[in-house]
């Protein structure tokens, strides 16, 4: 048989056959992809993955995003609770310099509400536990039969003076000053007021002192020092606006009523 015969012979039906020969014009063409160049590895582990080189930079330095969504709702507030110790504890510093006066530019990119909560709540419970101490000191020096006793009333009265006085005084400040046309934030005011008392916290142990005197001088040198902070911050704060000199003196002022408030009432 002719060897041509063979080759014509049908081969669609038979599995794995492949033909012989290939015709040059049914050749697939294959274009390989346009390479372009990457960088490796990705920008300082930035998390953007890798990046051409014709791609434009990006800019790192974005505003931080609105995480307000409304004020019944607790996540709204957890951007201001975003502090670590090592911030809380250098705003405590500040706040025992009372003339620097630069305790708003400290807390310009992150205002928190922890340095708030937490040392007026520290306050709260060292001027109930300190003033009953103190009251039962005195009283042993004058009558020697005198037994400990704690009264609760100083917890409640505690409670209701600094919550009250940290949130309220704020707040009037800050309704007041735009009312009068000028810029105030509230959760800046919170923050400076509230660490404005942190100072009280190791002059209530001093005033375990059972010396008259020496109490009233370890409380007026502290309230002065506490009302300094305010007043100098807060006319830094305001200033360059209206002429608002009236509204440091009250802060003073008020700052001053409070350190007067808790001698008489806690360390009588």
């Amino acid at each position: 048989m002719d060897e041509s015969s063979f080759l014509n012979l049908p081969t669609s039906h038979l599995l794995g056959s492949v033909p012989s020969v290939i015709n040059e014009e049914k050749k697939s063409s294959y274009a390989a992809p346009e390479a372009s160049m990457q960088i490796f590895p990705p920008n300082n582990g930035s998390g953007r993955g890798y990046q051409t080189l014709e791609a434009p930079a990006e800019s790192f330095e974005q505003q931080p995003p609105n995480n307000w969504k409304g004020v019944f709702n607790i996540s709204s507030y957890t951007q201001y609770f975003n502090v670590d110790t090592d911030v809380v504890i250098n705003r405590l510093i500040s706040s025992f310099h009372p003339t620097a006066g630069d305790f708003f530019n400290k807390i310009e990119a992150n205002p928190d509400l922890y340095g708030l909560i937490w040392i007026t709540t520290t306050l709260v419970f060292m001027l109930s536990c300190f003033g009953n101490f103190a009251t039962y000191l005195m009283q042993k020096h004058t009558d020697g039969t005198t037994t400990w006793s704690f009264d609760v009333g100083y917890v409640n009265v505690a409670a209701s003076g600094i919550y009250g006085y940290a949130i309220a005084v704020p707040m009037a400040f800050y309704f007041l000053l735009q009312y009068l046309g000028s810029n105030a934030s509230l959760i800046r005011f919170w923050c400076m007021w509230g660490y404005s008392l942190s100072i009280f916290m190791p002059t209530a142990f001093l005033l375990l002192i059972p010396v008259e005197f020496l109490r009233w001088i370890i409380i007026l040198i502290t309230g002065t020092a506490s009302s300094c902070f305010v007043a100098l911050n807060l006319r830094s704060y305001i200033e360059g606006g209206n002429d608002l000199t009236i509204i440091v003196i009250a802060a003073f002022l008020l700052q001053m009523a409070l350190s007067i408030f808790i001698k008489v009432w806690f360390f009588p």
